[in-house]
């Protein structure tokens, strides 16, 4: 999933997965002559041991990224049930309408 300068892998969480991701990023730095800063970057995976998330992330040279976390707005790695879950998004939403309310529509 990408947006703007933003990027997120999703799939099996394995070495040899986040070898071909480290590789697919190399090789786009290669060909587009952009450089990937992987200290500003960091690195998540669900039902993984801590040990484990930490060699993938030293492996990536990268930051350990801590769940949940917001991408574009919305909240990953939260639990999806809990009510305020959603209440900065519902919150957002409505400071909206009050604004647009105010404005007159046509």
């Amino acid at each position: 999933l990408q947006y703007a300068d933003d990027i997120i892998f999703f799939g099996e969480a394995s070495m040899q997965n986040v070898k071909a991701i480290k590789a697919i990023l190399r090789t786009f730095e290669l060909v587009s002559g952009l450089k990937i800063n992987f200290t500003k970057s960091s690195f998540g995976a669900l039902g993984m041991s801590d040990q484990w998330k930490i060699e993938a992330a030293n492996y990536l040279n990268c930051s350990l990224m801590s769940f949940p976390f917001t991408y574009l707005g919305v909240p990953i790695g939260a639990n999806p049930r809990r009510c305020q879950t959603w209440d900065p998004i519902i919150n957002k939403c409505e400071r909206k309408l009050v604004k647009w309310k105010q404005r007159h529509l046509s």
